[in-house]
């Protein structure tokens, strides 16, 4: 069966090199960061695909799918597989759609629209666009390495989101051409609302393969850590700078103490036993943060340039889901939670979940502007994993105390929070791939229906 489908493929895209089925390439091309959650660990760390396919163009997407659809062999599309929820993984075998070796920047347009493919590297793209004056909006902590397609299936937000919010916010993604998974593969275009049937759905309700990315004037960063003797006045700063529209900043993070212990690389501008703050401000504002970081009686430990991915040291590398990723290396005990905290009872909202869970969870603040334009605590604490029970007793508390959670424990869209309520990712699913053959299983409220081939 499986040489079957690899000797289709071969023909399809001419090419024998670029249809894998070594064991070991399969394993790697079938998953991504899932490891983080002890809960998905075991799940998903025997799921593999049967083969794997590297297109370089949409003739032979088109070609893959059509293949695909007519032989009933589900299909996981893979960017560069840095997601931590397990986006990637195929629960069901089948082919693996390696989407790596489409990563063309076809233009930047004179109004900052980045058009390329959807295997462009993100770090890429930031290095390119700075050299025309622009800058990418926001970013996972992954820049190095993560793709924008990838992204986009399975991101929501990152550094620059403090700045321009999410990737649902302020047309950010303003189109993309989406492969459909038919008897007769469709590229549909989704311009402006109409991007929402796809975004952060997975992969599971069409491929994209064309994209259109609005960047922003690239702005001169400097990146500052700077300590504070308590998690009350690090948060009470990062606030400030955040919200304050005074202060340009690209990321703005609190990390309460022993979370910067973690991170031993840059260990020596921590400060034993104190929180940390963690910002890219404007150049032109470093003598402006000085006396206000002065002001506030914390200590600037280190301001260095930012000069795109090949900074070092790169703080962003310690921010977002990363700081998870520091936190497993210094105890595998640990895992996160992806929350969101109220910008007006945040700090009771601290107080209640210290009170019952103690260090249990740790306070990792990421700031970001939402739709409305206000600045929120946006928040990936560490957690020091017990039982799936104890997690799932975590979770419940933050909501019932106003704490919106995002579960990265799941391996489907509808409880890691980023189903939309009226549910047009689900009906973009029913419209484009209505045999189930896109990543399936990981949207569970849809049902395949018995289609005529």
């Amino acid at each position: 069966m499986v040489n079957g489908i690899a000797a289709e493929l071969s023909s399809i895209v001419g090419d024998a090199a670029r249809v894998l089925t070594a064991p070991a390439v399969l394993d790697r091309l079938s998953h991504d960061f899932y490891w983080y959650s002890p809960v998905l660990r075991p799940q998903l760390e025997d799921k593999v695909g049967e083969v794997a396919v590297q297109p370089v163009n949409r003739e032979e997407m088109l070609a893959i799918l059509r293949f695909a659809y007519g032989a009933d062999i589900p299909v996981t599309v893979r960017g560069a597989g840095t997601g931590n929820y397990g986006q990637c993984v195929p629960l069901q075998g089948g082919i693996v759609l390696d989407l790596s070796l489409m990563d063309k920047l076809e233009e930047i347009t004179p109004d900052g629209i980045a058009v390329c493919e959807p295997g462009l590297r993100l770090g890429a793209l930031e290095m390119e666009a700075r050299k025309q004056g622009w800058e990418l909006r926001m970013y996972p902590s992954t820049l190095v390495k993560a793709s924008v397609g990838g992204f986009l299936a399975g991101g929501s937000g990152g550094i620059g989101s403090v700045r321009h919010g999410g990737l649902r916010d302020f047309d950010t993604v303003r189109a993309f051409e989406v492969v459909t998974m038919e008897a007769e593969p469709r590229v549909v275009l989704h311009e402006g609302a109409a991007v929402h049937e796809i975004l952060h759905a997975w992969g599971t309700n069409g491929i994209l393969a064309r994209v259109w990315f609005a960047l922003t004037p690239a702005v001169d960063w400097t990146q500052v850590t700077i300590a504070f003797d308590t998690y009350e006045h690090a948060f009470d700063f990062g606030e400030l700078i955040a919200a304050g529209d005074a202060w340009i900043k690209r990321l703005v993070t609190v990390f309460e103490w022993p979370i910067p212990s973690f991170f031993v690389p840059v260990k020596p501008l921590m400060r034993e036993g104190k929180a940390i703050v963690l910002a890219m401000i404007a150049t032109a504002q470093v003598a402006g943060l000085r006396r206000a970081v002065e002001s506030a009686q914390g200590e600037i430990t280190f301001a260095g340039p930012f000069d795109g991915p090949r900074t070092q040291p790169l703080l962003s590398d310690y921010t977002w889901n990363h700081t998870t990723l520091w936190a497993i290396k210094a105890n595998p005990a640990y895992t996160y939670l992806q929350c969101g905290f109220s910008s007006t009872e945040c700090r009771e909202q601290f107080r209640l979940l210290r009170d019952r869970f103690g260090d249990e969870i740790l306070f990792h603040i990421e700031f970001m502007k939402i739709g409305d334009g206000a600045v929120v605590p946006g928040a990936i604490p560490v957690v020091r994993f017990i039982s799936e029970e104890r997690l799932n007793e975590m979770i419940a508390y933050c909501r019932s105390i106003g704490v919106s959670v995002a579960n990265p424990h799941v391996n489907y869209l509808e409880d890691a929070g980023r189903f939309r309520a009226d549910h047009i990712q689900l009906l973009a699913k029913q419209k484009y791939d209505p045999a189930g053959l896109l990543n399936p299983g990981k949207m569970i409220s849809f049902q395949r229906k018995a289609v005529t081939r």
